[in-house]
């Protein structure tokens, strides 16, 4: 008989993160040997902690970091709650599916990044512009995995509330909101990451602080390990935001996971 043998996740995790660190700093060292390339346009982690200390020093760490995360929480708040309701209401009415359906359908063939230009013309070269693109660029997909959740209700669940007694306020919270969770939280880990590719591209175009001003202004002064700096906190603030959907997931649907912890036993 097979026996699956138990491990901690968090450890496993923080283990691969160790290792892959361990990694890219050997392979940089092996590369100021070997000299494959320039090593200025190789840095390793201890390089970046040394630009990262920098940037603590002289007092400019912060502020980049929370311009970028402030872009980014107004944007994908806004496009994750505008998403909701429309989403919620073109699941509910066929006739406003149909009619928003091939609408979104355009503006979804159309890659968001090509109206950054149009935001910046139409809402100016300040957070404006940067927080609409963001928000833009969450909605779009977001809508989807709303229309998908609410749809995906069982009607003989909402027909079984309505026959003992249930209020269409209870019926919403009880029944549809649990059914639809786990989709809407699906559709934000998914979402999260056009967030971020959105606020770069946003911070690439007339900013003056932020994590992807730095790595404009640091490829105009060839700063390699500026850039990796900050690519490294873009993946830091992604995986800080991911993990808390992902808490809030294992929280809110504690029932769908239980489920398949049986099935799996």
């Amino acid at each position: 008989m097979n026996k699956k043998i138990a491990y901690n996740s968090a450890v496993v995790k923080i283990i691969s993160i160790i290792c892959f660190v361990v990694v890219w700093q050997l392979l940089v060292m092996f590369n100021n040997k070997a000299q494959f390339m320039n090593p200025t346009f190789l840095p390793g982690p201890i390089q970046v902690v040394k630009t990262i200390v920098s940037y603590l020093q002289n007092g400019t760490f912060f502020p980049n970091i929370a311009a970028s995360l402030v872009r980014v929480l107004k944007g994908y708040a806004a496009g994750i709650v505008i998403a909701i309701i429309l989403g919620y209401f073109m699941a509910k009415s066929k006739l406003l599916n149909d009619i928003l359906d091939p609408i979104l359908g355009f503006f979804g063939s159309i890659p968001p990044y090509a109206f950054c230009p149009l935001f910046i013309i139409w809402f100016g070269i300040g957070e404006n512009s940067k927080i609409f693109l963001i928000g833009y660029t969450t909605l779009l997909p977001m809508i989807g995995y709303v229309v998908q959740g609410v749809r995906s209700v069982d009607p003989l669940l909402i027909r079984s509330a309505k026959s003992l007694g249930a209020s269409e306020m209870q019926v919403f919270t009880r029944v549809l909101v649990p059914s639809a969770l786990p989709y809407i939280l699906n559709g934000m880990k998914v979402c999260l990451g056009l967030t971020f590719s959105a606020l770069i591209v946003a911070e690439m175009m007339g900013a003056n602080e932020g994590l992807g001003y730095i790595i404009v202004n640091a490829r105009n002064w060839f700063l390699v390990s500026d850039m990796f700096m900050s690519l490294v906190l873009i993946a830091a603030l992604y995986t800080a935001m991911k993990q808390l959907i992902v808490f809030a997931e294992s929280k809110l649907t504690s029932w769908q996971k239980s489920g398949m912890d049986a099935i799996e036993k």
